[in-house]
């Protein structure tokens, strides 16, 4: 019964349709007619409603999307002081190690001139007993 007031609506009116309306009286036909602004516009509302609900939807992802980027630059800040600190640390690292490695090669010179005179007083203290000291 609906469908009529449809099809004139978007202009698909076929002559058997235009036979169908002639033949209604003006009762119907504004019954008909409310019945179908009624539907629109309770189309209309629904979709009203859901673009809301979208709009809502974009203004959440939007505020995320805001956070999420704050966090982000954040991140990358922190990121930035860590590689920063890790340069100054294997900086220092590596004068540590060259320091060890002066240090154990100075040790190793002392350890080897002190093994010769220890030996060298070992040698003179073996002669010296070797010889008889006269009583």
């Amino acid at each position: 019964m609906v469908r009529l007031p449809t099809a004139v609506a978007a202009g698909l009116c076929t002559p058997e349709d235009a036979k169908v309306l002639a033949g209604r009286t003006d009762p119907q036909i504004i019954n008909e007619s409310l019945a179908l602004t009624i539907q629109c516009t309770a189309t209309v509302s629904n979709m009203g409603r859901r673009l809301h609900v979208r709009n809502m939807e974009v203004k959440t992802l939007r505020s995320q999307v805001t956070i999420l980027q704050r966090l982000l630059k954040e991140s990358k800040k922190k990121v930035g002081e860590v590689k920063e600190e890790n340069k100054r640390l294997k900086a220092l690292v590596d004068s540590y190690a060259d320091d060890l490695v002066i240090r154990s090669t100075e040790q190793s010179k002392t350890t080897n001139k002190l093994q010769k005179q220890y030996e060298k007083l070992l040698a003179e203290v073996k002669e010296l007993t070797s010889r008889s000291i006269p009583k």
